[in-house]
């Protein structure tokens, strides 16, 4: 089938990015699972921009430069920044209910802010309402229509050039979907690391996609790690929201004692790398599988009022956020590497445009600070959709398809002889244990001997389900993640190198893999 824009995915970027092409084109949004469910559907702190007069865009740019360590693009930053006030307020315009008090939205403070400019909704669940907003606009757009259930094999080039995609579903199988434009917003890849925060889907397939099309990719050592991540052992791993911190919660270990202090002055409030290892430290110190976040002392009905989805997954685990400690522990959270693009969402392929956490935007540097990847998934998603609108309007609709043409060797091995879920759960094993939080080169290069070993056998065979296809997307890119943190010989960021503890000017610079 053809279409003008195709948009693999449909998170905040993906919808947003659908909602700027121009009504004259046919726009055709595939997602691999329900359009509701996203890493932005589970964001819970909110959007980070300047709306209260006392804060300046200055100070916002100064929070996300001091957070990124260096390795930010500073005009990525501005613009982005200075565009924050309006996209905000165009949510609301879109139907978004953002929490309010005394009639104005009501703004909190998240870890490396310098002032509370953090706009939420439902309390604690502010990317649900505003994807419900933004999906209920979309579906009014009589030009785009939705394929759900649908994963999305690979991008299909023809002389340098992305000329769309093979999808599959289980009502069609494989469709070849010829496409003018094509934008990638895929979402993360938490579920490479067997301690995360993000839902099932997020296998890094866009970045495989991109990458085997022959699209740039840099910083992929760059992996953020939620410092706290609720921890009942058996139980689903959930996030607990940085505006707990902001809110006034303390962290202390199994002893009670409450050590952020002894970390970093700012305590709770400190970036998320640092509260992360510090996390670690204190576990390893006190011998123990977890530390607590302490809201004890906050009234009552502000936890009520600000975090009633998170007191909601404690109660399942008979806990009450009120009176009770919270086991917390770090899980991969949001994926900064990816895709390279510039200030329009461009890759480097022409034809293919990426936005949020698929691409590399240069926004976050080597650690993303508190809720700016809403933020960018929406700066991007405009940029992305207008400038994929504006080049499928130059093409003609008589291009022609051309003839699908396969350079691999054909193979005959099926998948039955495999355990999909066994090796899954080993890969994301040894990513936590050897490319997580703390990192050397003897753990990185025992784990990439270990992923060959499994891709040799693995990326040669013709899968026929969505887990052989995920687990060969997850294959690939745990390799590109590895050789970047073995080329990076320094700590930044949330890039820990424990034989490179400090950090190092002269080789600061971003780590790049093209795939020629």
């Amino acid at each position: 089938m053809f279409t003008d824009v195709l948009i693999i995915g449909s998170g905040i970027a993906g919808i947003r990015a659908a909602l700027e092409v121009d009504p004259r084109l046919r726009v055709v949004i595939v997602t691999k699972d329900r359009v509701e469910l996203s890493n932005s559907a589970w964001a819970q702190g909110g959007i980070a921009g300047v709306l209260d007069p006392s804060d300046d865009v200055r100070n916002h740019t100064a929070d996300t430069l001091v957070a990124g360590a260096g390795m930010c693009d500073e005009t990525v930053v501005r613009t982005v920044v200075n565009a924050a006030p309006t996209l905000i307020r165009e949510l609301v315009s879109f139907g978004a209910k953002f929490d309010q008090r005394n009639g104005e939205l009501s703004l909190t403070l998240e870890g490396g802010h310098s002032h509370p400019r953090v706009a939420h909704a439902l309390g604690d669940a502010t990317g649900k309402e505003v994807m419900r907003a933004l999906i209920n606009t979309v579906r009014g757009a009589n030009w785009s229509e939705i394929w759900e259930q649908t994963f999305t094999i690979d991008l299909m080039t023809h002389e340098g050039t992305c000329r769309g995609a093979i999808v599959w579903n289980k009502e069609h199988g494989k469709t070849i979907v010829w496409a003018k434009q094509t934008i990638l917003c895929t979402g993360g890849a938490g579920r490479l690391f067997r301690e995360t925060t993000n839902p099932d889907i997020a296998t890094a397939d866009g970045h495989a996609l991109g990458f085997r099309a022959g699209a740039q990719v840099r910083d992929m050592e760059m992996m953020q790690f939620h410092p706290t991540v609720l921890y009942i052992a058996g139980g689903a791993r959930h996030l607990i929201s940085e505006a707990v911190r902001g809110e006034g919660a303390y962290l202390v270990d199994s002893r009670g004692h409450r050590f952020m202090q002894d970390y970093d002055e700012r305590g709770e409030l400190a970036p998320r790398d640092i509260v992360s290892r510090a996390i670690t430290d204190q576990m390893e110190k006190t011998r123990h599988s977890c530390v607590y976040l302490d809201l004890r002392h906050l009234p009552d009905d502000l936890i009520a009022e600000r975090f009633p989805h998170i007191a909601e997954v404690c109660r399942e685990f008979g806990l009450n956020l009120a009176e009770d400690l919270i086991p917390v522990r770090p899980g991969a959270h949001y994926m900064i590497g990816g895709l390279t693009v510039d200030l329009d969402g461009k890759t480097t392929l022409p034809g293919l445009w990426a936005a949020g956490e698929v691409s590399s935007s240069g926004l976050h540097g080597a650690n993303r600070l508190a809720s700016n990847s809403l933020l960018e998934g929406l700066y991007y998603g405009i940029r992305t959709g207008r400038g994929a609108s504006d080049a499928a309007l130059q093409i003609p609709d008589s291009f022609t398809a051309l003839p699908l043409v396969s350079d691999w060797p054909r193979t005959t091995r099926e998948e039955e002889d495999l355990n999909l879920l066994d090796l899954q759960n080993s890969l994301s094993s040894i990513m936590w244990r050897n490319v997580g939080i703390r990192r050397d080169a003897e753990s990185l290069l025992s784990a990439r001997e270990q992923v060959d070993f499994w891709d040799r056998y693995v990326s040669q065979r013709e899968f026929s389900t969505v887990a052989g296809w995920e687990l060969q997307n997850m294959l690939l890119v745990a390799r590109l993640m590895i050789d970047s943190a073995l080329a990076r010989e320094e700590s930044r960021g949330v890039h820990y190198r424990s034989d490179f503890p400090q950090p190092n000017e002269a080789r600061k610079e971003r780590v790049v893999i093209d795939n020629e």
